[in-house]
């Protein structure tokens, strides 16, 4: 009989639906202290894997260009029996051309604002912002997952 853990595993295909259907994707990288930073950002799949971008001058930044150990994660549920998650453990990427941190805004704006992402306000906006930002793509390592409602 399997145990508890393996009952609740979810498969590559649940993993994708999941990581599309939610919308925060907590974020760990390691302090200049040694404790993690923690942080939660909107992000979008690329090609399978997470994407986001922030402040170049953030302290998240300043942490992967020490170390580009990052572990992100995405969890849904309110009571026991409906906790869902993702963990991502893997390395940062930084992308900092100009263009591809440009594109990464782009497709989390629309993600999470829908068309008013691609008005001619929005994306001047978003080509400001890209100027001061970095795109980040967490190459993943493991996924470690869990979803409790297949426990009945």
């Amino acid at each position: 009989m399997p145990s508890r853990r393996e009952q609740i595993i979810m498969t590559t295909d649940e993993i994708t639906a999941f990581l599309h259907e939610e919308r925060v994707l907590n974020v760990a990288t390691i302090g200049p202290s040694g404790h993690p930073h923690v942080v939660a950002m909107w992000y979008a799949l690329v090609e399978g894997d997470i994407v986001f971008w922030t402040f170049a001058k953030s302290q998240k930044i300043a942490n992967l260009r020490r170390d580009a150990k990052i572990t992100g994660l995405v969890e849904a549920g309110d009571s026991y029996e409906e906790l869902r998650g993702v963990e991502i453990v893997g390395t940062a990427k930084l992308i900092e051309d100009y263009e591809t941190a440009l594109e990464i805004g782009r497709t989390v704006a629309k993600r999470y604002n829908g068309d008013v992402a691609t008005s001619p306000q929005a994306v001047e906006f978003l080509a400001q912002q890209a100027r001061k930002r970095i795109g980040i793509r967490i190459e993943p390592e493991r996924f470690v997952s869990w979803d409790h409602r297949k426990l009945g």
